[in-house]
């Protein structure tokens, strides 16, 4: 069988955010719409999810949150530079607000990231084949020194590099998340240097901003696969197929499937959020399972595995 064209990392985010979240996350990995999943700890139903992840044999990765909800590490829950008064994390743009004012501890964001750690060990008895962060936190400045050492220190050999090709000229995402991820972008960049220290490594394509919630289908899909496939690293050079004269690339499709969440169910503390309660991630579930997608997955050489397999 000829090697193929793309080795691609599927993974569903948010595991463990509410009972319907994990629904929709197995259905989709069982009709092979996924092959990996990133584990919010802290989230409402992150039991549930760590069994159904090892009933289902499902690769599993930690889904590290500074930004919603309360922290794992408990010290940490009352007073911490990395709470509100009410006890809880500041929020997607919260945080990098106090960030950007000098007010984060990274002594306490270096405890928590550590706490997390143990706690996935806890739940599914095992280290994480990988380890991202939840809305890209951890890519940002000072935060990125301190997830690389952590990452080096416990030996988790993957993590998640938000840099998606093609992305600038993506007309269809809204003006405030374009600028959102034209900033995330410019921080992965400066993030590459600080991972590549530690050994850290990542797969050679990222997609998945430009394909979220509604914006997902097979053309949109298609349009982020013929990007990756138009992309030469150092490291495909060596992954190259003799009887293809043609290197074979790694990439990640960051996705969120599953059923809208209940209003009064689910969340890292605080209940869902708008995304969760919306019907987008089941647009993604439905989009992701369905046979055009994995037709167009056969039409691209495109074979579906999971960080352990990279």
């Amino acid at each position: 069988m000829p090697l193929p064209r793309l080795l691609m990392v599927v993974t569903g985010d948010d595991f463990g955010y509410c009972p319907r979240r994990n629904q929709g996350i197995v259905d989709c990995f069982l009709a092979g719409g996924i092959s990996n999943v990133s584990l919010l700890v802290n989230a409402s139903a992150a039991k549930e999810a760590a069994d159904l992840a090892g009933r289902h044999k499902i690769p599993i990765g930690l889904h590290a949150n500074l930004s919603e909800g309360t922290p794992v590490y408990q010290h940490l829950q009352q007073i911490s530079t990395l709470v509100n008064p009410q006890g809880f994390f500041h929020g997607k743009m919260g945080f990098r607000q106090a960030l950007e004012k000098g007010q984060l501890s990274m002594n306490q964001v270096e405890l928590e990231l550590r706490a997390q750690v143990r706690r996935f060990i806890e739940l599914t008895g095992h280290l994480p084949h990988h380890m991202d962060g939840h809305q890209h936190v951890h890519v940002l400045p000072d935060v990125r020194e301190v997830f690389a050492q952590v990452l080096s220190d416990v030996r988790i050999p993957f993590t998640r590099v938000p840099i998606e090709p093609g992305l600038h000229n993506c007309p269809w995402v809204p003006a405030h998340l374009h600028t959102f991820y034209m900033e995330v972008e410019k921080d992965a960049l400066d993030s590459i240097p600080v991972f590549k220290h530690y050994g850290i490594r990542w797969p050679d394509v990222y997609l998945g901003l430009s394909t979220m919630g509604q914006n997902m289908s097979v053309s949109s899909l298609q349009r982020a696969l013929k990007q990756a496939l138009g992309t030469r690293t150092s490291s495909t050079i060596s992954r190259r197929a003799p009887d293809l004269h043609q290197p074979v690339i790694t990439a990640e499709l960051m996705v969120h499937p599953g059923y809208p969440s209940h209003p009064d169910e689910g969340g890292c503390g605080e209940g869902p959020d708008d995304f969760s309660q919306s019907t987008e991630r089941e647009h993604e579930l439905n989009m992701l399972r369905s046979p055009s997608v994995l037709e167009l997955y056969c039409q691209e050489g495109v074979q579906l595995c999971g960080f352990r397999d990279l």
